[in-house]
């Protein structure tokens, strides 16, 4: 069954959710609203305060041989053979 859409007076928020958001659009009107002057006031930010970045080689995933049972048939089924004509 489907759920009629939240009536505005029924609107949740986040007070988590709210503050990130807010301290996001901040950052970002302090930076202009250049995404470029945004990462790099970002990596300022992140060498004045001695911290580096984490960055991992890519994992590749580790395969894991799986059986399939193949079903065969327990007659053997002929092909048809040539017709012939009787008469």
């Amino acid at each position: 069954m489907v759920r009629p859409q939240a009536e505005e007076s029924e609107h949740w928020e986040d007070p988590i959710v709210g503050e990130v958001r807010r301290a996001r659009e901040k950052l970002f009107a302090a930076a202009g609203y250049d995404l470029d002057e945004f990462c790099k006031r970002l990596r300022e930010q992140q060498q004045r305060e001695g911290r580096a970045a984490v960055t991992r080689p890519p994992r590749r995933p580790e395969c894991q041989r799986v059986e399939v049972a193949r079903a065969r048939p327990k007659t053997r089924i002929k092909p048809p053979g040539p017709k012939t004509r009787r008469g």
